[in-house]
C-alpha cells in the first residue's frame, strides 16, 4: 500500500485493510520553505500525489504564487484565507480547478485542511 501517515508510529504492524485512527498530537508539524507555514501530513501517497494535511499558518503568513495541477479543497477549521478572487473563513470550504493559479495569505492567521490529488506546483 503506497498510501500511509508519515512519521506516524503507529500504523506499522497494521493489517493493509485496517482502519488507521490517528491521534493529531502523535504527529508533529513540519517546516514548509514559507515563513510562517507549517503542515502536519495526515495520509499521503507518493505514487500518486494523493496528499491530505493540515495547515497552520502564522498571521500574515503568504503561500506565494502556484498552480492546482489537479483539485485541491480546503476547508478553514480557524482563521481565514485569502487571495485575489476572495476569501474563506472559518467553517467554510473553497475548491479549485485543475489549472488554477494563485497566491494565499492569511491576514489573521489560519488552520486549514487541505485535500489534494496531486502536488501544487510553485511559480
Amino acid at each position: 500500500m503506497a498510501a500511509n501517515t508519515p512519521e506516524w508510529k503507529d500504523e506499522i504492524g497494521l493489517k493493509p485493510l485496517a482502519s488507521r485512527y490517528v491521534k493529531m498530537d502523535a504527529l508533529p508539524w513540519r517546516p514548509t520553505a514559507f515563513p510562517g507555514i507549517e503542515i502536519k501530513m495526515l495520509l499521503e501517497d507518493k505514487d500518486t500525489g494523493l496528499m491530505t494535511s493540515l495547515t497552520r499558518m502564522a498571521p500574515g503568513a503568504v503561500l506565494p504564487l502556484h498552480e492546482h495541477t489537479d483539485i485541491e479543497q480546503t476547508y478553514v477549521l480557524e482563521g481565514r484565507l485569502v487571495d485575489a478572487e476572495g476569501e474563506v473563513k472559518a467553517g467554510e470550504y473553497v475548491w479549485r480547478p485543475a489549472g488554477s493559479v494563485h497566491v494565499a495569505t492569511a491576514p489573521e492567521g489560519a488552520l486549514l485542511l487541505g485535500m489534494f490529488l496531486r502536488p501544487n506546483r510553485f511559480l
